[in-house]
């Protein structure tokens, strides 16, 4: 079983596809695959399917929706040759369901493999391996290509899955930061330039988006460019947030306008740390 949530739903029984077209039961699958091997409660069912506006009789409604999950199951599992039966894939449980894959490819615990092995080697972790910002940058890019799109791209999200959707976001935004982080001290600060510059603009309150672009900026001799970027930052912050940079990002904008040295090596620690590479 091939089991993705980092882009569209994928879920395969041997390439053919189990997801099915109506919204609620998708949404329940994606749910399901999201904890494959843990049961979801039946309270966690009907909060992400309902929120707080559940029908009468939520329990069997899922029930009917466990029921149309298992024939797809069925009609993709090859009995006859001693695959798992569709109420073993999909088993009741004590409080809830269990979508039960032992051997399932599951797209988020490659990423996050890749993604832990990586951030060790950068340094980003307490138990880190050493300092090798070459196979951090590999293992990290590798990370972010098991990525195919925003997280549930096609199905509908309640509570649940929205918070789940949050913190692979998250995962990944620490990752993409790593990465370029990486590429940084190995001098690729023409190469990233654009992507930077891209993503400063998505995500206008990211502050280390924006000291990374900074830094990229001074690299590549343009200074001025760099300065404003952070001109850019303060006014959007002071104007939607009523706050100033933080102390980090003043600290690195006082060293741009002082043309500080270590702006041009491995940035380690102006006045205990402003971006640090």
């Amino acid at each position: 079983m091939q089991i993705g949530v980092l882009g569209p739903l994928v879920v395969q029984v041997a390439g053919t596809t189990v997801v099915p077209t109506a919204a609620k039961p998708r949404q329940m699958l994606a749910l399901l695959a999201v904890n494959a091997g843990r049961e979801v409660g039946m309270a966690t069912l009907v909060e992400e399917l309902w929120d707080d506006r559940p029908p009468t009789g939520p329990a069997q409604v899922v029930q009917t929706y466990v029921k149309q999950l298992r024939r797809a199951l069925a009609r993709a599992v090859d009995v006859p040759c001693g695959a798992p039966e569709p109420k073993e894939l999909l088993r009741r449980g004590h409080t809830g369901y269990t979508l039960d894959v032992p051997a399932a490819a599951i797209e988020a615990d490659d990423f996050a493999r890749l993604a832990e092995a990586g951030l060790r080697l950068a340094g980003l972790r307490a138990a880190g391996q050493g300092d090798d910002p070459q196979a951090a940058a590999r293992l990290l890019r590798r990370a972010l290509g098991v990525w195919r799109g925003p997280v549930f791209a096609d199905v509908r999200t309640g509570p649940v899955l929205r918070a789940e959707a949050l913190r692979l976001d998250e995962a990944r935004q620490e990752v993409l930061e790593a990465r370029m982080t990486a590429d940084l001290r190995l001098g690729r600060h023409a190469e990233i330039l654009g992507e930077l510059a891209s993503l400063a603009e998505r995500f206008p309150f990211q502050e280390n988006l924006h000291a990374l672009l900074m830094v990229a900026l001074c690299r590549n001799g343009r200074s001025w460019q760099a300065l404003e970027a952070f001109r850019r930052l303060r006014a959007t912050c002071v104007r939607e947030l009523g706050i100033e940079p933080s102390a980090r990002l003043q600290r690195l904008h006082q060293a741009i306008l002082s043309s500080d040295p270590r702006l041009d090596t491995h940035l380690a620690d102006l006045d205990a740390g402003l971006v640090v590479l």
